[in-house]
């Protein structure tokens, strides 16, 4: 009796591993469609599928519409400011988070719980709620001109990064502090033998351990910072500042908005994104998995 379900079982876990990436393929499918659609319009002149549709066959396709996405929005300026604000905000949050993460899950401070609860509690609260608080906080709070032209925090790019590190900082804690625990507590202690101090033990043992795990959260806080548009259109009172998100508004027209030409702006705008994580895409993954094989 045990011979012929022996024999059966192998068949039956291929029918479901086949029916498990099927299901994963129809739902990246599902969150391709749109990306999909968007580069497909992009390629075709406005005039075609305005009279036969954008689920029509193509009977014309060029890249004329990402030069002229590309020169009417003057992206190239708002591409750095997202940069410049992007860059910064993740190599700081990460740092700082994993800085916070260490003391709370490999030291043994008073409170560490407690910390990690308030840290975790921060990203419960909705962003909007603090705008006007923030507002008047930062017209108030001075600079110098070397760093604001308007000789405050309002109207920097100094704002939308402290902004975003604010409400980043929290989850990268949680995330990197639930990491830090599973590490084995062996190569802490052997550090501590070999006298290290506390820098070392974080810098020097414990950072190069979570390096998938800040991979992963590194893209994460990118795609999100880059794409932010809020923060920088509350705090930015100059066009020139504005992030690259907003560039797709310089391609909308008053009376008459081109979308296939907004569509090449849009894959322009997402293509460093994925660069990104094409980039990390290894330790990205890596970072996600690693939890699976634990135990």
């Amino acid at each position: 009796m045990t011979a012929p379900a022996a024999l059966s079982a192998p068949p039956a876990r291929r029918r479901g591993r086949f029916g498990v990436h099927l299901f994963l393929t129809a739902v990246s499918l599902a969150f391709l469609a749109p990306l999909l659609l968007a580069v497909y319009a992009s390629l075709r002149p406005y005039e075609e599928t305005a009279a036969h549709g954008y689920f029509s066959l193509p009977r014309h396709l060029s890249f004329d519409y990402y030069k002229q996405a590309f020169v009417d929005s003057g992206m190239s300026k708002y591409f750095l400011n997202s940069l410049v604000i992007a860059v910064p905000g993740v190599l700081l949050t990460l740092f700082l988070a994993s800085f916070v993460a260490f003391a709370v899950s490999r030291l043994r401070i008073r409170g560490g719980i407690v910390l990690l609860m308030v840290f975790t509690a921060g990203n419960l609260l909705p962003q909007q709620v603090i705008v006007t608080p923030l507002y008047v906080l930062f017209n108030k709070i001075p600079l110098p001109y070397w760093m604001s032209g308007s000789l405050t925090m309002y109207d920097s790019l100094w704002a939308v990064i402290a902004v975003q590190v604010a409400f980043q900082l929290g989850f990268c804690v949680f995330v990197l502090a639930n990491f830090m625990r599973t590490l084995p507590r062996e190569i802490l202690e052997a550090a501590i033998v070999d006298g290290a101090g506390v820098w070392a033990q974080y810098w020097r043992v414990t950072l190069p351990l979570c390096r998938p795990a800040l991979a992963a959260l590194g893209t994460l806080q990118f795609t999100w910072m880059y794409n932010d548009f809020l923060w920088g259109l509350v705090f930015l009172s100059e066009g020139d500042k504005l992030p690259v998100t907003s560039a797709l508004n310089n391609l909308r027209g008053q009376f008459f908005t081109d979308y296939n030409l907004l569509a090449a702006g849009s894959v322009l705008v997402a293509l460093p994104t994925i660069l990104v994580f094409l980039l990390l895409q290894r330790h990205f993954i890596a970072g996600l998995t690693l939890g699976a094989s634990k135990g």
